[in-house]
């Protein structure tokens, strides 16, 4: 478990034995905000649970409640928010950065979807917020995490340089930054998801090529559906994050409080705005790709009807050749014809007269022209 110490202007990271007990902030002290972020990882924690809460007990002064340190360590939580009197708890499902290493759900990730779909797979990040500490419990590999801790690290060589960000000012403020990371990994799959809607649209549309990979279609709309009910949740516990902050807070602090409070709704606004952007566009493209399959058939089915003309004005066209050759074929005695030389070549010069005609009447109704060019008129 990593320890950072930060402030205003200074990020340290420390060790477990050099972190001492961390008092509580006067909220009339704003002269020098500070606060620990505790990052852990799942394995870490599974190892030894007791002793990992322990630790948090004596470094914070709060202990954890045990459904909530079973939820840190459940690798298949969905998003939520909840609160105590102590602290709250919040899940976020993430993207994971290797999709491969997570065997906790079961899934056959061998499966024939595309590659974008692939990176669909999620991993929870559980969010503890303790007064004056901040504690993650994430994957091994996050890359939003990571890279957040690099870049906390980087900002204390250079505390003067204006052109950097500001240091997170609470650990609600750090949550959300990470939130809003983590959400924006989703908005970067927008393009490889597109473009891969417009493969499925081209293969199952295509004439020239029957579409028969009908199992990895349907693999990759349940993973839409997926992506669907995960924004969903996800929605769901910022907005509980948001209704619990407006509650709790009575506005009897002082201005820079207040201030400070309506950032964090500005900030969690944006993350809400952020998932509910994920969320329309997963639901456009399942609404397209529904509407592709529905074009397919129904292109099937012209093709099919298209097939049944061109047979039935062949059946057309010989149906009185058959009445004839069945005429002639009867066994009399006495036929009109018959007995003539010139029988044969009169009936097949009336044959030929009843084709042309027919083909005459057909052609006015245009029977035989291409689907091309009846499109074009």
């Amino acid at each position: 478990m990593d320890i950072f110490y930060i402030s205003e202007s200074l990020v340290s990271l420390n060790t477990i034995e050099d972190a001492p007990p961390l008092a509580p902030i006067n909220d009339h002290d704003e002269v020098q905000q500070r606060f620990l972020w505790l990052d852990v990882t799942h394995e870490e924690v599974a190892q030894n649970p007791e002793s990992w809460r322990d630790e948090v007990e004596r470094i914070t002064g709060i202990r954890i409640y045990d459904p909530h340190l079973k939820d840190v360590v459940n690798l298949s939580h969905p998003s939520y928010f909840d609160a105590t009197q102590d602290y709250e708890l919040v899940v976020f499902q993430k993207l994971a950065l290797h999709p491969e290493v997570n065997t906790n759900s079961g899934e056959n990730l061998n499966k024939k979807i595309p590659a974008a779909l692939h990176k669909l797979q999620t991993l929870p990040v559980s969010f503890l917020l303790l007064g004056t500490a901040l504690i993650t419990v994430r994957g091994k590999h996050s890359r939003t995490v990571e890279s957040t801790r690099s870049k906390l690290l980087a900002y204390k060589t250079k505390p003067e340089n204006n052109h950097t960000s500001r240091l997170p000012a609470s650990p609600e403020d750090l949550m959300l930054r990470l939130l809003n990371l983590m959400v924006d990994q989703y908005l970067d799959l927008r393009q490889p998801l597109t473009h891969q809607l417009d493969r499925w649209q081209h293969a199952l549309l295509d004439p020239r090529k029957p579409f028969n990979n009908w199992l990895a279609l349907l693999d990759s709309r349940l993973e839409l559906r997926k992506l669907d009910h995960l924004c969903e949740e996800q929605y769901d516990a910022m907005q509980e994050l948001r209704d619990h902050i407006v509650d709790t807070f009575d506005g009897t602090g002082s201005h820079q409080h207040s201030r400070a409070k309506d950032l964090l709704l500005v900030r969690i606004n944006d993350v809400i705005e952020h998932i509910n952007r994920v969320l329309n566009h997963a639901r456009r493209l399942e609404s397209s790709l529904e509407s592709s399959v529905q074009i397919h058939f129904a292109a099937m089915a012209h093709r099919t009807s298209e097939i049944m003309r061109v047979l039935t004005v062949i059946t057309a066209l010989f149906m009185p050749l058959t009445l004839l050759t069945g005429i002639f074929g009867m066994n009399f005695a006495q036929m009109p014809l018959l007995q003539n030389q010139n029988g044969f070549w009169i009936i097949m010069g009336a044959m030929a007269l009843i084709v042309v005609i027919l083909f005459g009447v057909f052609r006015s109704q245009r029977y035989f022209e291409d689907r091309a060019r009846r499109v074009a008129d």
